[in-house]
């Protein structure tokens, strides 16, 4: 199986950057790879994400950026929000919702690894989330092979 790179461009770097991507090259720039998942398992989490800070109903599909490529995909605004607010949201319980969210991301069919990894990846992706909110004009994507 591949794997799934997120990183925050703007859109004509995350055009680039899928293109070197595809075709092998080294990429420059910090992103979260994740082997052995797909952008489906993005999607999950996602979901995940919105259901723990109490944003569910909102649409966390992964969406085609550019024609050219079918292999990088954007990650919408409620996700974006959903997976930021991991970082701070304050949970009624005494469970940290960070660690719920990875615990039950890992728990999916067929997730190539376990909660502590999940743990720390979901971190990496809850903070590149807080960094689109603060950058201009730049997004979420999600590039997977």
């Amino acid at each position: 199986m591949g794997f799934a790179e997120i990183f925050v461009a703007t859109h004509d770097e995350a055009l680039k950057r899928a293109a070197a991507l595809e075709s092998g090259a080294d990429v420059a720039g910090f992103a979260v790879r994740i082997p052995g998942i797909s952008d489906f398992e993005v999607e999950q989490l996602g979901d995940l994400a919105g259901t723990a800070v109490h944003a569910a109903g909102a649409d966390y599909e992964l969406a085609m950026v550019d024609v050219t490529t079918d292999a990088l995909l954007g990650v919408p605004a409620a996700m974006v929000r959903a997976l930021s607010e991991l970082l701070s949201y304050e949970s009624e319980g005494d469970g940290n919702v960070l660690d719920d969210v990875a615990e039950r991301w890992a728990a999916q069919d067929d997730m190539p690894f376990g909660a502590d990894e999940a743990r720390g990846y979901v971190q990496q992706l809850a903070a590149l989330a807080a960094d689109v909110e603060k950058a201009e004009r730049a997004g979420l994507y999600v590039w997977s092979a």
